[in-house]
C-alpha cells in the first residue's frame, strides 16, 4: 500500500514539473500562473503547493528536472563504448537533436541567464554544479584523450568542445536573422535535416588529425542517429 502511494505521489509530482516547463518556457517565472499548470497537471492548487511551497520553489524543480535529463543523456553518450572521436562527435549530434526536440528546456534556460545577468536568480549556479559541471568534466576528459592518442587534433580542449557546441546554439539563435537577411528559413525541416548532417561532417573533417577517419566516423554516427521524428511531424505542423 505504501508503494503504491509513493507512486502515484511520483506521478503526481512528475505531471506538475512536466506542467510547469511548458507554462514556464512559454511566459516566464513573471508571467506563468500556477492556476495554469494546475490544470495542466490535473491537480488543485492546494496539492500543487503541497508538493512546492511558492511558485519559484516550482520553478528552480522544473529547471533542475530538466537539467538533469539533459546531463543525463549526454553522459549516455560520452559514456559510450567507442573511440574518444566518435564519442565527441555523437555528443555534438545529440546537443543539436536536443535543442531541435526541447525547446521548452532552452527557452528556460535563456531567460534564467538573463535572470542571472540581472541578479534576479540563483538557480544557474546549481544547475552548473549539479547538472553542466558533471557533463563538462567528462567532455574535457574525454577531448583530452582523444587527443592523447592521436585521434583528435592538439589543440586546446575548450575549443573543441565550443567547436562541437557553440556552432548548434548559433545556427538556432541566428535563424530569425537569416530569415530577414533572405537567405531562407534555417527552421525548415529540410534545412534542419541539411544543417545537421553538414555540422557534423565539418566536425569531422576539422579536430580529427586525420580527416578520411573523422569524415568515415562522421557518416557512421550519422546513420547510427537518425533525424528526430519531431523534425518531420513538429516543425511541419508548426
Amino acid at each position: 500500500m505504501r508503494k503504491s502511494h509513493q507512486r502515484r505521489a511520483d506521478q503526481t509530482r512528475h505531471r506538475i514539473l512536466e506542467a510547469a516547463i511548458r507554462e514556464f518556457s512559454e511566459h516566464g517565472l513573471a508571467g506563468a500562473r500556477t492556476s495554469a499548470i494546475a490544470h495542466a497537471a490535473r491537480v488543485n492548487k492546494a496539492l500543487l503547493y503541497y508538493y512546492f511551497r511558492n511558485k519559484e520553489a516550482l520553478y528552480a524543480a522544473a529547471l533542475e528536472e530538466v537539467a538533469e535529463k539533459v546531463a543525463e543523456s549526454a553522459l549516455a553518450v560520452l559514456d559510450m563504448t567507442c573511440s574518444p572521436g566518435e564519442r565527441m562527435l555523437r555528443f555534438a549530434l545529440q546537443h543539436f537533436d536536443r535543442i531541435l526536440c526541447q525547446q521548452g528546456f532552452q527557452t528556460l534556460m535563456q531567460q534564467e541567464m538573463i535572470r542571472f545577468r540581472e541578479g534576479r536568480g540563483n538557480a544557474l549556479r546549481i544547475l552548473a554544479k549539479k547538472a553542466f559541471e558533471p557533463m563538462f568534466r567528462r567532455a574535457r576528459t574525454i577531448a583530452e584523450e582523444g587527443i592523447r592518442s592521436g585521434e583528435l587534433c592538439d589543440v586546446d580542449w575548450m575549443q573543441m568542445i565550443y567547436a562541437a557546441l557553440g556552432a548548434n546554439v548559433f545556427y538556432f539563435l541566428s535563424a530569425p536573422m537569416m530569415r530577414l537577411i533572405g537567405v531562407g528559413d534555417p527552421l525548415q525541416p529540410a534545412a534542419m535535416a541539411a544543417r545537421r548532417s553538414a555540422a557534423l561532417e565539418f566536425l569531422g573533417q576539422t579536430i580529427f588529425a586525420d580527416r578520411r577517419h573523422g569524415a568515415r566516423l562522421a557518416h557512421r554516427v550519422l546513420a547510427a542517429m537518425p533525424v528526430p521524428k519531431v523534425l518531420s511531424v513538429e516543425k511541419q505542423t508548426a
